[in-house]
């Protein structure tokens, strides 16, 4: 009864949001794994995961399915764990949404404590009910790279008169989080400025590259002296975030039509500026005009 003790002060703190408590059922040495986690954690690593998911969801708690020895010290536990998606998730807005995620905990038990913990569940379960894209694709294969990309638009048609481009290379993966943050601060900034078209960022590995279109020049260099973008720059200089990074800012040489299919005779017709409501040679209205960036 003795490892049954252990794994029951572990579910027992998780359940109750009790760190101290989850650490305390675990060896000085002791480590936990799940599937995503790229390496075993513990001590106050784990602290840390512990807190982030309460964090994300303060209600969470868990139901035991069955809970019992599998072998000399060897025990098994299956759960539903439940919760309600109310505070930030990797940096993310709170979607209020329940989840409920079933999994299993297999416990090596070491001296009466527990030696290490390897839970299994389905990586891809939570960020589905929460109403989130799951994407499964490579690194890496040859020369190409792969990541994650956003965009943000004003709804703007004017042609932009210079694109920024910043590119930072980011410490670690808890300073990409950062960094995704502060772009995140710094973009809704740049939404209310008048000489801001459109933003597209991409982060790949540690990589991070954000191009964004303005009316001209210098109203790009606005948001370097303003908000959430000069905080961020403190970040950089201060060695915090990244390890290196540059900005530029580039002006238009030649920017060619902007082209419209017509669904009605399936003609391709060049957008007019400034113009919302165009026709083609057919008669046929052409599609609402989308923005340049």
């Amino acid at each position: 009864m003795a490892n049954l003790d252990a794994t029951n002060s572990y579910l027992n703190g998780w359940i109750a949001h009790d760190a101290d408590a989850v650490l305390a059922s675990l060896n000085a040495d002791g480590t936990y794994t799940d599937p995503a986690l790229a390496t075993p954690i513990s001590g106050e690593a784990l602290r840390g995961y512990m807190q982030s998911l309460w964090a994300s969801f303060p209600d969470l708690t868990f139901e035991i399915q069955s809970h019992g020895e599998m072998g000399p010290d060897l025990v098994a536990a299956q759960w539903v764990m439940k919760g309600t998606n109310t505070g930030s998730m990797m940096g993310l807005p709170p979607t209020g949404r329940q989840v409920a995620l079933r999994g299993a905990d297999f416990f090596q038990i070491r001296n009466g404590k527990i030696q290490s913990v390897t839970g299994y569940f389905d990586t891809t379960a939570v960020p589905r009910q929460l109403g989130l894209d799951v994407i499964v694709q490579p690194k890496q294969i040859g020369p190409f790279s792969f990541g994650t990309c956003a965009s943000v638009q004003t709804g703007k048609l004017q042609e932009p008169g210079a694109f920024s481009i910043t590119h930072l290379e980011a410490r670690d993966a808890a300073a990409v989080e950062n960094v995704r943050q502060g772009s995140r601060a710094s973009l809704m900034d740049m939404l209310k400025m008048d000489g801001f078209i459109g933003a597209t960022t991409a982060v790949v590995g540690t990589r991070m590259v954000t191009i964004s279109a303005w009316d001209s020049p210098e109203d790009s260099r606005r948001v370097m002296k303003e908000g959430a973008h000069s905080e961020a720059q403190k970040g950089f200089y201060d060695g915090s975030v990244a390890s290196s990074g540059y900005t530029s800012v580039w002006t238009k040489h030649r920017m060619n039509p902007y082209w419209v299919r017509c669904n009605a005779c399936g003609a391709m017709n060049r957008r007019k500026e400034g113009e919302t409501s165009q026709a083609c040679s057919c008669g046929a209205a052409l599609p609402e005009p989308v923005p340049y960036w």
